[in-house]
Protein backbone atom coordinates (compact mmCIF):
# COMPACT_ATOMS: atom_id res chain seq x y z
CA UNK A 1 0.00 0.00 0.00
CA UNK A 2 2.88 2.37 0.75
CA UNK A 3 4.16 1.75 -2.77
CA UNK A 4 0.76 2.68 -4.20
CA UNK A 5 0.63 5.92 -2.26
CA UNK A 6 4.18 6.76 -3.22
CA UNK A 7 3.21 6.31 -6.86
CA UNK A 8 0.41 8.79 -6.44
CA UNK A 9 2.66 11.36 -4.86
CA UNK A 10 5.33 10.84 -7.47
CA UNK A 11 2.93 11.45 -10.27
CA UNK A 12 1.65 14.68 -8.84
CA UNK A 13 5.03 16.01 -7.95
CA UNK A 14 6.29 15.16 -11.38
CA UNK A 15 3.89 17.57 -12.94
CA UNK A 16 4.79 20.25 -10.49
CA UNK A 17 8.49 19.96 -11.05
CA UNK A 18 8.06 19.82 -14.81
CA UNK A 19 6.20 23.14 -14.67
CA UNK A 20 8.83 24.62 -12.34
CA UNK A 21 11.57 23.50 -14.73
CA UNK A 22 9.77 25.19 -17.63
CA UNK A 23 9.50 28.36 -15.56
CA UNK A 24 13.22 28.28 -14.77
CA UNK A 25 14.05 27.77 -18.44
CA UNK A 26 11.77 30.66 -19.44
CA UNK A 27 13.43 32.94 -16.89
CA UNK A 28 16.97 32.13 -18.09
CA UNK A 29 16.33 31.95 -21.85
CA UNK A 30 16.60 35.14 -23.89
CA UNK A 31 13.23 36.54 -24.89
CA UNK A 32 12.30 36.34 -28.56
CA UNK A 33 11.32 39.60 -30.19
CA UNK A 34 8.34 38.10 -32.03
CA UNK A 35 6.69 36.12 -29.21
CA UNK A 36 6.51 37.25 -25.60
CA UNK A 37 7.22 34.58 -22.99
CA UNK A 38 4.42 33.28 -20.78
CA UNK A 39 4.24 35.06 -17.45
CA UNK A 40 6.22 33.24 -14.75
CA UNK A 41 3.38 33.72 -12.30
CA UNK A 42 1.16 31.35 -14.29
CA UNK A 43 3.62 28.48 -13.83
CA UNK A 44 4.86 29.33 -10.35
CA UNK A 45 1.65 28.30 -8.59
CA UNK A 46 1.45 24.87 -10.22
CA UNK A 47 4.02 23.16 -7.97
CA UNK A 48 2.01 23.49 -4.78
CA UNK A 49 -1.56 22.24 -4.68
CA UNK A 50 -3.93 19.30 -4.56
CA UNK A 51 -4.17 16.56 -7.17
CA UNK A 52 -6.56 13.70 -7.88
CA UNK A 53 -4.79 10.54 -8.98
CA UNK A 54 -6.53 7.79 -10.93
CA UNK A 55 -4.83 4.46 -10.35
CA UNK A 56 -4.69 1.68 -12.97
CA UNK A 57 -7.55 -0.19 -11.25
CA UNK A 58 -9.76 2.92 -11.45
CA UNK A 59 -9.53 3.75 -7.75
CA UNK A 60 -8.83 7.33 -6.77
CA UNK A 61 -6.12 8.71 -4.51
CA UNK A 62 -5.07 12.26 -3.61
CA UNK A 63 -1.77 14.05 -3.39
CA UNK A 64 -1.00 17.41 -1.81
CA UNK A 65 2.21 19.12 -2.88
CA UNK A 66 3.51 21.67 -0.40
CA UNK A 67 5.56 24.72 -1.37
CA UNK A 68 8.42 23.52 0.89
CA UNK A 69 9.14 20.44 -1.29
CA UNK A 70 7.21 17.96 0.85
CA UNK A 71 4.16 15.93 -0.11
CA UNK A 72 1.28 14.06 1.49
CA UNK A 73 -0.20 11.15 -0.42
CA UNK A 74 -3.61 9.76 0.58
CA UNK A 75 -4.49 6.35 -0.84
CA UNK A 76 -7.97 5.04 -1.66
CA UNK A 77 -8.11 3.51 1.83
CA UNK A 78 -7.36 6.85 3.53
CA UNK A 79 -3.82 5.97 4.61
CA UNK A 80 -1.28 8.77 4.30
CA UNK A 81 2.36 8.74 3.22
CA UNK A 82 4.52 11.83 3.67
CA UNK A 83 7.94 12.60 2.28
CA UNK A 84 10.20 14.82 0.18
CA UNK A 85 10.46 15.53 -3.53
CA UNK A 86 13.46 16.17 -5.81
CA UNK A 87 14.04 16.47 -9.57
CA UNK A 88 16.87 14.13 -10.69
CA UNK A 89 18.06 13.31 -14.20
CA UNK A 90 14.84 14.65 -15.72
CA UNK A 91 12.59 12.57 -13.46
CA UNK A 92 10.47 13.40 -10.44
CA UNK A 93 11.75 11.52 -7.41
CA UNK A 94 9.78 10.92 -4.22
CA UNK A 95 11.43 9.91 -0.99
CA UNK A 96 8.83 8.83 1.58
CA UNK A 97 9.59 9.26 5.27
CA UNK A 98 10.76 6.05 6.93
CA UNK A 99 12.42 3.01 5.38
CA UNK A 100 10.74 3.05 1.95
CA UNK A 101 13.14 3.64 -0.93
CA UNK A 102 13.01 6.70 -3.16
CA UNK A 103 11.25 6.17 -6.51
CA UNK A 104 11.60 8.31 -9.63
CA UNK A 105 8.77 8.81 -12.12
CA UNK A 106 8.61 9.86 -15.76
CA UNK A 107 5.95 12.51 -16.36
CA UNK A 108 4.00 12.93 -19.58
CA UNK A 109 3.06 16.17 -21.30
CA UNK A 110 0.15 17.96 -19.59
CA UNK A 111 -3.17 18.12 -21.47
CA UNK A 112 -5.16 21.34 -21.88
CA UNK A 113 -6.95 20.70 -18.58
CA UNK A 114 -3.62 20.23 -16.76
CA UNK A 115 -3.96 16.46 -16.38
CA UNK A 116 -1.04 14.19 -17.25
CA UNK A 117 0.19 10.63 -16.95
CA UNK A 118 3.11 9.56 -14.83
CA UNK A 119 4.94 6.21 -15.07
CA UNK A 120 6.81 4.72 -12.16
CA UNK A 121 9.99 2.66 -12.18
CA UNK A 122 7.88 -0.52 -12.09
CA UNK A 123 5.92 0.48 -15.22
CA UNK A 124 2.73 1.48 -13.39
CA UNK A 125 1.05 4.47 -15.04
CA UNK A 126 -1.37 6.78 -13.25
CA UNK A 127 -3.39 9.79 -14.43
CA UNK A 128 -2.98 12.95 -12.38
CA UNK A 129 -5.41 15.88 -12.46
CA UNK A 130 -4.99 19.19 -10.61
CA UNK A 131 -7.90 19.95 -8.27
CA UNK A 132 -9.54 23.25 -9.12
CA UNK A 133 -10.73 25.28 -6.14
Amino acid sequence: MKKLMMVTALAALGACSQQAEKTAEAETAPAEATAPAEPAAADSTVAAGDYDVKLPDGKMAKTRINADGTYVDTGPDGKEVKGKFARKDGKDCFDPDGDEAEACWTVGTPAADGSFTSTGPDGVTVTVTPVKK
